[in-house]
C-alpha cells in the first residue's frame, strides 16, 4: 500500500466539513456534494427508473455488453446518501463487472425510520424480478449502510421463499446496529471515516427506542439458503468486526462466502479505487466476483 495515497485521502477526509453524525438537514447537503465532486466518464449512460414505488438510477458502459444486472444500496448510515451519489462506485462497478447496475432511493430515516429501507429493499427486487428479469441474472450489492440493506433484503427473501440472486457483494457492510463488535473499540483511532458517536446517532435515528436495535440488525437474522457473498472490508474499520461475524455466520449456515479485508484500509475505501492502489486492486476483485457469479 502506498502509505502516500492513504494520507493524502485521510488529509482530504479531516479538511472537509462532513461529519457523519451531524444534523441531517445540512449532512445531507454535504454528502451529496462530497460524493458528487467528480463527475463520472463520459461513457457511463444514467436512466432514471422505478420499480414498483422505488426510484432509482440505471447506470450502464456505452458499447459494454451487460452480463447480468446488480441490484445496488447505497452508504449513508440510514439517513444520507442518494442514488445518484452513489454513481462513482457504482460507475466503476458496472465496468469492471461488465454488468448493468441499478442503484436504489430507499427511503432515509429519520422521516423513515426502520423498517422502510429494507422494504423498499424487498419491493425494489420482487418488481425487478416480475419485470421479467431472471434472478439468477442478478447480484445484490450495497455499501455501509446499503450492505446491511442488502443484507437484510437476502433474509427477507430466504425467510418468504422468494427465487434467490445469484450472489451477493457487500463492501464495509454495517449488518451490528448494536454497535457490539470489538472493533468499534480497538479501530477506533486507526479509522478516520467512522466514529461510534455518529454511528450511535444514526442508530437512534433509524430505529427509535435503541432496545429495538438488535431486531433491526441483519447480522442476527436467519442467514440460511443466502446465495454466495463476497464481503470487502479495511483492517482499519470500526466495523471490521461486522464483516468477520457476518462471515462466520454464514459460514455456520453453510452459505458459500469469501472474506477479503485489506490491511490498514478503513470504511468503503474502494471509492477511492482511482487514487489508492489496493482500493483499484479491491473493486478489480469485486468485479471479477460478480462476473463468475453471473456466468453461463
Amino acid at each position: 500500500m502506498s502509505r502516500q495515497q492513504r494520507e493524502a485521502i485521510r488529509q482530504l477526509r479531516e479538511s472537509s466539513p462532513l461529519d457523519l453524525g451531524g444534523a441531517v438537514h445540512e449532512q445531507r447537503v454535504l454528502f451529496e456534494q462530497v460524493l458528487s465532486h467528480h463527475p463520472v466518464p463520459e461513457d457511463v449512460i444514467v436512466t432514471e427508473v422505478r420499480y414498483d414505488t422505488v426510484s432509482g438510477l440505471l447506470v450502464e458502459i456505452a458499447n459494454q455488453a451487460s452480463a447480468g444486472t446488480v441490484l445496488y444500496f447505497h452508504g449513508g448510515a440510514y439517513v444520507l446518501g442518494s442514488a445518484r451519489s452513489s454513481l462513482g462506485i457504482v460507475a466503476d462497478l458496472a465496468r469492471r463487472s461488465h454488468t448493468r447496475v441499478i442503484t436504489i432511493d430507499y427511503r432515509l430515516a429519520p422521516e423513515h425510520p426502520a423498517p422502510a429501507a429494507t422494504d423498499d429493499a424487498v419491493r425494489a427486487y420482487r418488481a425487478l424480478i416480475a419485470s421479467g428479469v431472471d434472478a439468477r441474472r442478478v447480484v445484490v450489492a450495497g455499501e455501509s449502510a446499503g450492505g446491511g440493506i442488502a443484507l437484510g433484503l437476502l433474509a427477507a427473501l430466504s425467510s418468504a421463499g422468494d427465487p434467490m440472486p445469484a450472489a451477493a457483494l457487500l463492501f464495509s457492510p454495517w449488518v451490528d446496529l448494536t454497535l457490539s463488535g470489538d472493533s468499534m473499540t480497538t479501530r477506533a483511532e486507526a479509522d478516520f471515516i467512522v466514529n461510534r458517536t455518529a454511528l450511535e446517532r444514526r442508530v437512534r435515528d433509524y430505529v427509535g427506542d435503541e432496545s429495538r436495535a438488535e431486531q433491526h440488525s441483519p447480522l442476527f437474522a436467519d442467514l440460511r439458503d443466502l446465495p454466495a457473498t463476497l464481503i470487502q472490508v479495511g483492517s482499519h474499520e470500526v466495523l471490521l468486526d461486522d464483516s468477520t461475524r457476518l462471515a462466520a455466520r454464514l459460514v455456520a449456515a453453510d452459505v458459500s462466502v469469501t472474506l477479503d479485508v485489506t490491511a490498514e484500509a478503513t470504511h468503503v475505501f474502494q471509492s477511492f479505487a482511482a487514487s489508492w492502489d489496493e482500493a483499484d486492486a479491491a473493486m478489480t476483485r469485486a468485479g471479477t466476483f460478480v462476473r463468475t457469479a453471473l456466468a453461463p
